[in-house]
């Protein structure tokens, strides 16, 4: 368990600060993250790394020579907002372009690729490579939805060394893509993790077994074996990589023998030597191997093993040296700088600031009541959010991270803050801006999505003065649209949708039918309810739970749940 906390809430908060002031040489905070202290004399391109806390050394660590530029850090677990990814990125920019790099995670998908647009629309040239090295989670003719998990190391280390060596951003976006192509991994579990604060893990591992195929959120494995020795582990997990390799893999590997968070250096070492031994029995060379923890899982019992098989091209760049605050290799990167920091001073996390002194349309009297309405209703959701924060997260950790429950007490604490900030407006702004504060403090798929929701129920209620009927079925099919547009989920996939579908279709044709705002209210959320609980026949079609498809059934989606629970809340309230 993680021991070591004061508030969970701000754990990686106060961690990130705890880690820049003992790194206050190398590196320093932004908003949303860490970038390098100091910048190369000339334009390079920056690397842009990142995704949820609780996998030190990955991300923030690795920021520096030979390495990433910044790293966007969000919440354990959750992926960081487009509002963080924006700034960090926007503070390390130096007019070579940006290349994002993250494991390909969907909130952590959303949120970079908002962010992405956002600095091309600003004129900044702005690339993605995702890692997808984690053999269990697709098969070889679905490697494009393969998640990231230690690979994300591999990718890093070229993609960086290329930037320092000055090459243009096709080319350090080039050759990192060709290392992922050629990066395999698999990892295995003894026992689960847990969060800051939680009494438990987010997954067991019965007594004697051990879990194949986790993933680095927490997320349980795909298959349970009895415990076997080091040299039996590695010679399953050496087969199973070599029966995925590309087919142009050749005879020379990197290795990386990774620690998720209690299983040691020296274990590592008893495993790698099984490793190597299987490698070198079949004819492959390895070239500089690692062996440590380079992406944990908090305070998960387990381990994983990456093969990148080498070009010359890639085998050159991961020769090259480093020099981050957990990575050290070779001489460090002989580099000028300039007298000048990389980036702004320390800001704090949080809402957007909103500018008061901006000039805003008139507000009319329904506009004002209908966001003083949008508020109460916000603050009654708050509560239940916080009421049912733990069982959302048992919800989730079934075949997810079990970070749901927090992450949506996170978004509508930053949503009522905001909206209580900012008095005298209208529904479309106070919306907005509470979108903006929700997607940008919660992170992960579920702040994305509910900040879509909420801007585009903004739009939906302004844009419709004359009937409040009307208004709430324009506002829900908004939502509908934003989060089916953003998320790409169907009806049937196992998510939020299979519950805010029949809520649209409910409240749409209750009152098409004569009934009372209240009655069809009632109505549209007992249709989210009963769909929520039918979620649990379902196999889930996208995200963290796809590969544990198996696990999932019997147990309703967390996101489907969290919307029925609002439904009900908000119906309470206007019954």
């Amino acid at each position: 368990m993680t021991r070591l906390f004061n508030d969970p809430d701000n754990f990686t908060a106060e961690a990130l600060t705890g880690f820049a002031r003992v790194h206050a040489d190398e590196v320093e905070l932004v908003d949303g993250g860490v970038v390098r202290r100091g910048r190369p004399d000339s334009s390079r391109v920056a690397l842009v790394i990142g995704g949820g806390s609780g996998h030190y050394p990955a991300f923030a660590g690795l920021v520096g020579p030979g390495l990433a530029a910044a790293a966007v850090c969000g919440q354990v677990f959750t992926s960081p907002s487009a509002g963080q990814a924006y700034r960090v990125a926007a503070a390390v920019d130096s007019g070579a372009g940006v290349l994002f790099s993250f494991g390909n995670y969907a909130g952590d998908v959303l949120h970079f690729a908002a962010a992405e647009e956002r600095l091309r629309a600003e004129g900044r040239d702005v690339r993605t490579v995702l890692v997808t090295d984690d053999i269990a989670s697709a098969s070889p003719d679905e490697m494009e939805k393969r998640r990231g998990i230690a690979g994300d190391f591999a990718v890093f280390k070229v993609a960086g060394a290329a930037a320092e060596r000055g090459l243009s951003l096709d080319d350090v976006e080039r050759l990192a893509r060709e290392t992922n192509r050629r990066t395999r991994s698999l990892g295995v579990a003894f026992s689960g993790c847990t969060f800051p604060g939680a009494e438990e893990p987010l997954f067991t591992v019965p007594e004697g077994q051990l879990s194949i195929g986790l993933g680095i959120h927490g997320e349980p494995g795909i298959d349970e074996v009895p415990m076997m020795r080091a040299a039996e582990l590695a010679k399953l997990l050496v087969a199973r990589l070599l029966d995925d390799a590309p087919d142009d893999r050749g005879d020379r590997a990197a290795v990386l023998v990774n620690g998720l968070g209690t299983v040691k250096y020296e274990e590592l070492f008893v495993l790698y030597s099984g490793v190597a031994d299987e490698l070198e029995a079949v004819g492959i060379t390895i070239v500089e191997p690692e062996c440590g923890e380079l992406v944990t899982s908090l305070d998960m019992a387990g381990v994983s093993v990456t093969l990148v098989w080498l070009d010359d091209e890639i085998e050159s760049l991961w020769r090259d040296p480093a020099s981050s605050p957990a990575y050290r290799k070779g001489s460090a990167p002989s580099v000028a700088v300039t007298s000048e920091s990389s980036s702004a001073a320390p800001a704090s996390r949080g809402e957007p600031q909103v500018d008061a002194a901006a000039e805003r349309e008139e507000v009319s009297e329904i506009s004002a009541a209908r966001a003083a309405l949008a508020l109460r209703l916000m603050v009654a959701v708050q509560e239940t959010l916080r009421e049912n924060r733990d069982d959302l997260g048992r919800i989730d950790a079934i075949a997810g991270d079990g970070d749901h429950g927090v992450g949506m007490v996170h978004g509508i604490d930053a949503a009522v803050r905001i909206a209580r900030d900012s008095p005298d407006i209208g529904i479309r702004e106070l919306l907005t801006n509470a979108g903006e504060a929700w997607s940008d403090e919660a992170g992960g798929t579920s702040g994305a999505l509910w900040g879509a929701a909420l801007r585009a129920m903004g739009d939906a209620a302004e844009g419709n003065p004359d009937s409040d009927a009307e208004a709430a079925v324009d506002a829900a099919r908004a939502a509908r649209d934003s989060i089916q547009h953003l998320g790409k989920a169907q009806p049937g996939d196992k998510t939020m949708i299979d519950a805010l579908v029949p809520y649209v279709e409910t409240l749409s044709s209750e009152l098409g039918a004569g009934a009372p705002l209240g009655a069809a209210l009632r109505a549209a959320a007992s249709a989210a309810t009963q769909a929520a609980v039918e979620t649990a026949r379902l196999r889930p079609a996208l995200g963290r739970a796809r590969p544990l498809a198996e696990k999932s059934l019997g147990h309703p989606d967390a996101g489907a749940t969290s919307l029925a629970l609002i439904a009900e809340r908000i119906a309470t309230e206007l019954a």
